[in-house]
């Protein structure tokens, strides 16, 4: 009898705390008055950052058309080799705009941007001042190595995992999820992430029509479930 008694609540329990774990790495109320407001977007170019880390979040933004002013960014102007083909800044760090929305991609060039304190310092300023930053792939380490994931939920490329996971020991990385939203901060998965969880901001900010919108513009199949994860067990860590 007690066992038919605790059962239903129990059952109520787990169903709340599965509801919440699928709802947790999307949980965010976006507070950016958008009428007849332009935002700007700051995206990072360095030294090997990984093409589609970057172009791919930039395709699905520049759909928004006059919703948005879109400038690049690295240590000086001009072009930037990314790991495949060059890149091109449209100013440097040090006369960038006040951001909105900043973006960091991934790459090679990440490993070494950590030991650089000049570019941290940049990063966690502009950082600060932005009110929502996104990363792709192992963007995030950068976020993770300046302090700004301290205490957050945090994800990065699965397939750099073992060295990843290792950069902050501050940041609570989750080993599966296609992208992650703890406050003003979205981080990804590996290279192709970014662009669903550029659409998923793109929601959070303009709503669901907009983003239906550039979906359809750019026939993106896009994956809405940010606990969709197939590399994750690919790369054997969940």
């Amino acid at each position: 009898m007690l066992l038919g008694r605790i059962f239903p609540f129990a059952v109520l329990a787990v169903f709340h705390l599965k509801c919440f774990n699928a709802l947790g790495n999307t949980k965010r109320m976006v507070d950016m008055n958008t009428e007849d407001k332009v935002l700007t977007i700051g995206a990072t170019l360095f030294e090997e950052f990984e093409l589609l880390d970057l172009y791919g979040p930039l395709e699905m933004f520049t759909c928004l058309k006059e919703r948005v002013e879109i400038v690049t960014m690295a240590e000086r102007s001009g072009p930037v080799a990314s790991s495949k083909v060059s890149g091109y800044a449209d100013c440097s760090f040090e006369d960038s705009p006040k951001l909105d929305i900043l973006l960091i991609p991934g790459g090679w060039g990440t490993r070494k941007l950590l030991s650089d304190e000049k570019f941290v310092d940049w990063l966690r300023k502009k950082a600060n001042s932005a009110q929502v930053v996104a990363s792709v792939c192992t963007g995030s380490l950068l976020l993770g190595a300046s302090g700004l994931l301290d205490g957050r939920r945090a994800t990065s490329n699965k397939l750099a995992w073992d060295w990843t996971s290792k950069v902050s020991d501050k940041v609570a990385w989750i080993p599966q999820a296609r992208w992650v939203v703890d406050g003003k901060f979205y981080t990804s998965a590996g290279v192709s992430a970014g662009m669903d969880m550029s659409l998923a901001l793109i929601e959070d900010i303009w709503g669901a029509n907009v983003r239906e919108e550039v979906r359809i513009k750019t026939e993106y199949d896009w994956h809405a479930d940010p606990n969709w994860d197939p590399f994750a067990t690919l790369a054997g860590i969940a």
